[in-house]
């Protein structure tokens, strides 16, 4: 495929606007459980609100220039996070709390999270998508690193990958009920922000207004309580489906249907700027917010230079979607040639067995990459300490190169504990045309007397005949 660069820059442009424009129409109503008739803005006119829903993509967007394409990943995300995200909010910071207590993503941001099915990730998706544009198999796994960081494998992080896949297609397709077909195939099945967006789905094919939809989410989702991502995710696709393709109206139904609605109307502009360009967003609405991003939630005095406008977030991210494209080998090129998509397929934007079988794997593992060894490493309870002093963890190497691997292992343990279940010894094949051999075991420690409320080991495996030695911190609660 060959994108035209300057339409692209109008997607790119479109989707920032429409976040800011989303942003700024919901924010004031943000928090409200009621059914609410919005009718339009209520804030200041010629500037925007602040929007953490902007905000924080700053920050990715720092990492993707600082890192490049290939260098990022969940844990530098993380260290990210912690120099330049300064708010405590619910999921920020407990992920934050978790990584300062040395608790690694996806960890930081399963352990003791109450709020990992809420909406914060899923409302940050537009710089991974606009970064890689028609990919939304590549998109999936920056959406990951992003999301896991305080939403874990649940929810949240479920509905950042139906966004972040949703937005990264509508890039090449226009379509609404496509376009969240192909953000469904990207899901498990069975997993409650599918299940919120099917019911959407069911209600406008029988017929039904938006508001009898919106009542039949609500209490599909009174179990996990407000402000969740299920529910809200359902609300941008009502207003996307019911608004008829119009800005406008699409918008004022998402935020009037209540709860998160800066985050409602701030992605659902994005879509709609993405699928249609900035050209195609009302200009009074435009003129409404101006250009200027004004930021609540990053830390501008740590990291000068961060985009000041939407036109200069729109410039540096499409330079920086090249050369993500370039890097993963996408086949897909931007040139001041014409939009070429000949051949292409919505069923090619469909997720595919490999899709599959990685998010199958997503099990909570912190993932290690050692070059010729990929470690995954599992606390199946948690790291703290179980009620007879022990705990477990579930060690998985994975062989990356053609030549079978043996692996010597030893354990620094932490003061006081010792070893119940160890192996010293693990003998792995070489990788075959289909898959990576690999293989699990278990440790189990145990506490000799009152461990402290924090302790700290190494697990270190050596791979025979190879210079890289891996290095795996445990760290268990007292």
């Amino acid at each position: 495929m060959n994108l035209n660069r300057t339409e692209l820059l109008d997607k790119i442009y479109g989707c920032w606007i429409g976040k800011s424009i989303g942003g700024t129409l919901g924010t004031p109503f943000e928090g409200r459980r009621e059914l609410i008739d919005v009718q339009g803005f209520t804030s200041e006119p010629g500037k925007p609100l602040p929007n953490d829903d902007l905000d924080l993509q700053l920050i990715w967007l720092k990492a993707l220039e600082e890192r490049g394409p290939l260098g990022v990943n969940e844990r530098i995300l993380g260290e990210y996070w912690l120099n330049y995200i300064p708010p405590h909010w619910n999921e920020y910071g407990i992920g934050k709390a978790n990584m300062k207590a040395g608790l690694l993503p996806p960890l930081s941001g399963n352990y003791d999270n109450v709020w990992k099915n809420s909406n914060g990730a899923w409302i940050r998706s537009e710089i991974w998508a606009c970064c890689t544009p028609g990919r939304p198999d590549l998109v999936t796994r920056y959406a990951y690193y992003d999301a896991c960081i305080d939403h874990g494998t649940a929810e949240g992080t479920y509905a950042e990958l139906f966004t972040a896949t949703v937005e990264s297609a509508a890039f090449v397709e226009k379509d609404p009920e496509t376009l969240i077909q192909i953000g469904l195939s990207y899901l498990p099945k069975d997993c409650r922000v599918a299940r919120s967006i099917n019911i959407v789905l069911d209600g406008y094919h029988k017929g039904l207004d938006w508001k009898t939809v919106r009542q039949q989410v609500l209490d599909d989702s009174a179990d996990l309580g407000w402000f969740q991502a299920p529910a809200n995710v359902a609300y941008v696709v009502i207003g996307w489906l019911y608004g008829g393709g119009d800005f406008k109206k699409s918008l004022l139904i998402a935020v009037s249907c209540g709860d998160d609605t800066d985050c409602t109307g701030a992605t659902l502009g994005s879509i709609f700027g993405i699928i249609n360009g900035y050209k195609s967003i009302p200009e009074d609405w435009v003129a409404y917010v101006g250009d200027e991003i004004i930021t609540v939630a990053v830390d501008r005095g740590s990291c000068p230079g961060l985009p000041a406008t939407c036109t200069q977030l729109a410039e540096r991210t499409l330079a920086m979607s090249s050369q993500v494209l370039a890097a993963c080998n996408t086949g897909i090129t931007i040139s001041d040639e014409p939009t070429n998509l000949a051949g292409l397929e919505p069923s090619d934007l469909m997720a595919g067995e490999e899709h599959a079988r990685w998010l199958a794997s997503l099990d909570g593992s912190i993932v290690y990459d050692f070059i010729h060894t990929t470690v995954k490493v599992l606390y199946p309870s948690g790291p703290e300490l179980d009620a007879d002093g022990q705990a477990e963890l579930k060690i998985t190497l994975i062989n990356n190169m053609p030549d079978p691997r043996h692996y010597n292992i030893e354990y620094i343990m932490p003061e006081g504990f010792s070893l119940v279940e160890a192996p010293r010894h693990i003998s792995l094949m070489h990788q075959s045309a289909y898959t990576n051999i690999e293989k699990s075991f278990t440790v189990r420690l145990a506490a000799e007397y009152d461990a402290a409320a924090r302790n700290h080991g190494v697990i270190q495996i050596i791979a025979e005949g190879r210079p890289t030695v891996i290095l795996i911190p445990v760290l268990l609660y007292g």
